[in-house]
């Protein structure tokens, strides 16, 4: 909520895009991201420069071909965005940041309570669960950009979201073919 006590947690003016994480956001997330995988190399790149290059993708929208030259390369970039999606580590931090947003409104991890409108009963009754999940989503927006964009700036602790948004549902298809 903007009061004038919070309204510097939301001030992104020093950051060097809005899209960056600051301190604390990353703090958050550090913990959720796996670690480097047995042998071979040590990994060079800087994890929190790539979900910054996620995050530039994601809130301006653009494609992947115009990061910033001053994020890790694209390829490193998309690359990661797909084995998060992949593994589960993009579901993993949304749901703790969904948790962590509940417990700070004092309410319990798991809701209670649901809204059911009649167009969802109609269409459960006729078994449509595709054409709602497709019909949920909105038109024009790739897949990939809208599921992971929901899922992280849908919380506070990332940006100033509200914690009653839904859990989006698994997408059928993804943008990114796997590891």
């Amino acid at each position: 909520m903007w009061t004038t006590e919070n309204r510097h947690r939301y001030d992104r003016d020093r950051l060097r895009y809005p899209s960056d994480l600051t301190d604390a956001e990353w703090q958050l997330i550090k913990p959720l991201i796996p670690p480097a995988k047995r042998g071979g190399g040590k990994r060079r790149v800087n994890m929190r420069e790539v979900v910054n290059g996620v995050m530039y993708v994601l809130s301006t929208g653009c494609q992947w071909r115009y990061i910033p030259k001053d994020l890790p390369p694209r390829s490193t970039v998309n690359g990661y965005f797909c084995l998060w999606g992949w593994n589960g580590t993009l579901e993993r931090i949304h749901h703790a940041l969904y948790v962590k947003c509940r417990e700070q409104a004092e309410r319990e991890a798991s809701p209670t309570a649901c809204v059911i409108d009649s167009q969802s009963v109609k269409s459960a009754e006729k078994g449509a669960l595709a054409s709602t999940r497709m019909a949920s989503m909105p038109a024009g927006i790739g897949l990939a950009r809208h599921g992971a964009s929901a899922l992280l700036r849908s919380h506070p602790f990332v940006k100033g979201g509200s914690d009653q948004r839904p859990l989006l549902p698994r997408p059928a298809q993804s943008a990114c073919a796997g590891p």
